[in-house]
């Protein structure tokens, strides 16, 4: 059973998503940008049974309040926010491209609250050229469209200091890498893997949307790395 809950933090409302077992070890997922805590489903339960799970909206996507500042690092306190809030004092971490981004960047900043780090097609953030931004749809979408500029600004235009800090990570790490049909270039997510200290690098041909194409091995992938 999921139960969807909302905690009221300093700077913004964070929607999640809690299931799995109520005394299981606490296990964190972060979505990717433009999606929200739900898109984690197709893998759960089988991902962490063992585990009390909690998906979170990050600021701007789905039910998680929207606001007037949308950056890498906000995302990052407001994680850290939530532990503090719920008394998480040291989680398992899983996150997809800008939630893996989030993600390292808390395991760098706070190693003692990150057990075990999963990071899915991220990859060692350097300079890129800018990103093209649509104008907003016609159509409704789970997030805040202001959110999109900001965030594709950061991750083309990364603070070096990002880098050079996986090395302060701790926690052991799972690299997830969508092969050559992601275009996400696969060398920098190997070289993520080798400045993180105790990394490890799995390759399922999926492309970019590794968990929600190949759930299954995804999850073989995964789960057992959660577990060992």
């Amino acid at each position: 059973m999921t139960d969807v809950r909302i905690v009221d933090l300093p700077d913004v409302a964070i929607a999640y998503r809690e299931s799995g077992r109520p005394d299981g070890p606490p296990l964190v997922l972060l979505h990717a940008l433009g999606e929200r805590a739900a898109d984690w489903d197709v893998v759960l339960p089988a991902l962490a049974p063992g585990h009390h799970v909690y998906a979170l909206d990050l600021r701007g996507h789905g039910d998680s309040g929207r606001t007037a500042d949308y950056n890498l690092e906000a995302m990052r306190d407001d994680v850290l926010a939530f532990l503090d809030a719920l008394g998480l004092t040291r989680v398992d971490l899983v996150g997809h491209s800008m939630g893996g981004a989030v993600a390292y960047l808390l395991a760098q900043t706070r190693p003692e609250r990150v057990a075990r780090l999963v990071l899915e097609e991220i990859p060692a953030l350097y300079p890129r050229p800018a990103s093209v931004v649509p104008d907003a749809p016609d159509e409704p979408v789970d997030f805040d469209w202001a959110a999109v500029r900001p965030l594709k600004a950061q991750l083309d235009t990364p603070d070096p200091a990002w880098r050079d800090g996986l090395a302060a990570i701790t926690a052991p790490t799972l690299v997830v890498a969508g092969g050559p049909t992601s275009h996400v270039p696969q060398d920098r997510i190997a070289e993520l893997a080798h400045l993180i200290p105790d990394c490890r690098t799995v390759t399922i041909d999926a492309g970019h949307l590794v968990h929600s194409a190949r759930p299954d091995e995804y999850v073989a992938a995964v789960a057992p790395f959660l577990t060992a």
